[in-house]
């Protein structure tokens, strides 16, 4: 087992990571029933993605040792209805460094093919934007 997940009530949920036994809180969005004072679960999915690129093209970059002065990512994540689920996940990656254009190419792939992006159902909507800044 590597995580453990208890039900608090009051649609919250208490994610363990048992390894670690680091902790995470979801909470129903307002538009759903809930409080909206923690993440979502659809909300962890969404920055999911957002992580996973950023941990993929931190490794790319480590891997051939390139420096990464400071990596951003905004995540904004978009919802159908019938079925409630998400439609789509939009985010811009911002990378500070001195890279080639080679460089940036290898890292731009890096972060559109992590395992999250590639895991995620063709119907969810990736609009990712990676931008590299000096």
């Amino acid at each position: 087992m590597d995580y453990h997940v208890k039900y608090l009530g009051n649609l919250r949920n208490e994610s363990t990571h048992l390894r670690s036994g680091n902790t995470i809180i979801t909470d129903a969005p307002v538009d759903n029933h809930g409080k909206g004072e923690a993440f979502s679960p659809t909300d962890l999915a969404s920055v999911s993605l957002a992580n996973c690129m950023m941990t993929i093209v931190a490794i790319a970059a480590d891997t051939r040792n390139l420096e990464i002065e400071s990596m951003e990512a905004d995540v904004k994540k978009e919802m159908a209805s019938n079925p409630r689920r998400i439609s789509a996940i939009h985010i811009r990656l911002n990378i500070t460094g001195q890279f080639t254009d080679k460089e940036k190419t290898i890292l731009h792939h890096a972060a559109l093919t992590c395992p999250v992006a590639l895991s995620l159902h063709p119907d969810v909507n990736q609009n990712i934007e990676v931008t590299f800044a000096e």
